[in-house]
């Protein structure tokens, strides 16, 4: 209702400049079309305007922002520097008067080229004044750059369904790239991985309540550094974290002081603890590495070597734990067979 409110002011705005333009002496009141043809021509203009702004859909403000500023240091700078070339400009009243002339080519140029630098750096903006600089300040939560391999992986589009992941998600654009290479890999299971980390992607940017920021920029530290060099170098320009399952990865954002978020470390953790003495029920899969051994999972894929198990393979038994490893790979549950599970509930040797 606003809108229509200010749309509607624009219009009638325009309408008594019309009338104000018929008004002034300026204008010349023969033949005696001419009065009404420059109101109904700010009409239409004003008409003009109002159907551009709505074809033209929702706006984003930091465009905007930057086209505003741009205008606003071009203008500045082409009356600078028109003073500044005045004695040069200031012609013989002979002579043609290059004044104009220079300063409108000064104003375009200038305009265009601070509108089309704000628009390349609005993301990493800075107006320095001597001995101080205001810069660009990231309220909240540090964005997460995702990696390659936690989008294939697939998890944290689940994981931010959750919503315990207010952060903004920033996805560059030279992952998309490689998720399309991968995508389009003659062989068959890469294909396969390819489309669900695109299909993946396509989710999370569907998700209203996900702040999913596409980085097409191409920062100049980025010149010949591969794929995961440049998900650090974004993450630490955006002092942000990255977000991956690549155990080098891992380390070489240690390495950079760039934060990690590894998605199989959260996994681990998030993995129930069991204590030396406690009994579980578990099925046997399938013979362990040692004699007398039995392997099985858990539902969250927690494996269990179980002493004594081999015999039972494919049964339901009853498990002591003995002792749980901690590795890089996972957590690692040893226990002891104590009996099997009958159908009807009871146990059995």
């Amino acid at each position: 209702m606003a809108l229509v409110i200010l749309r509607c002011v624009f219009i009638l705005v325009a309408a008594g400049a019309g009338f104000q333009i018929i008004q002034s002496e300026a204008l010349p009141k023969e033949p005696a079309y001419v009065p009404w043809l420059v109101v109904g021509g700010l009409i239409l203009l004003a008409a003009t305007v109002i159907a551009v702004d709505v074809f033209a859909g929702r706006k984003r403000l930091d465009t905007i922002t930057a086209v505003y500023f741009g205008l606003i240091i071009g203008l500045f700078l082409t009356y600078v520097l028109t003073i500044a070339l005045s004695p040069w400009l200031v012609s013989n009243p002979k002579e043609t008067n290059w004044a104009p002339t220079t300063t409108l080519i000064l104003g375009m140029v200038l305009c265009y080229t601070c509108i089309s630098i704000l628009m390349q750096t609005k993301d990493d903006f800075r107006f320095i004044i001597p001995y101080v600089e205001f810069a660009k300040e990231i309220k909240g939560l540090k964005p997460y750059v995702l990696d390659t391999s936690v989008v294939i992986d697939g998890r944290i589009a689940d994981v931010i369904e959750t919503r315990i992941i207010d952060n903004q998600l920033i996805m560059p654009q030279f992952v998309i790239a490689e998720l399309q290479a991968i995508a389009d890999s003659s062989d068959k299971l890469k294909r396969g991985r390819g489309r669900r980390g695109l299909d993946i992607l396509n989710r999370l940017r569907s998700d209203a309540k996900v702040d999913l920021v596409v980085f097409d920029r191409e920062l100049p530290q980025f010149a010949g550094q591969p794929v995961d060099q440049k998900l650090v170098l974004l993450a630490k320009h955006l002092e942000g974290k990255v977000v991956t399952n690549d155990y080098n990865l891992n380390k070489v954002a240690k390495l950079h002081n760039v934060g990690v978020i590894n998605l199989n470390e959260l996994s681990n953790a998030l993995k129930p603890m069991f204590m030396p003495g406690e009994t579980l029920q578990v099925r046997i899969m399938k013979p362990g590495e040692e004699h007398g051994q039995g392997v099985g999972y858990l539902e969250d894929g927690t494996m269990i070597v179980i002493e004594g198990g081999r015999e039972h393979i494919s049964e339901n038994v009853v498990v002591l734990v003995t002792s749980v490893l901690q590795t890089s790979a996972g957590r690692m549950v040893f226990g002891r067979f104590e009996h099997r599970v009958v159908p009807n509930g009871q146990a059995g040797a």
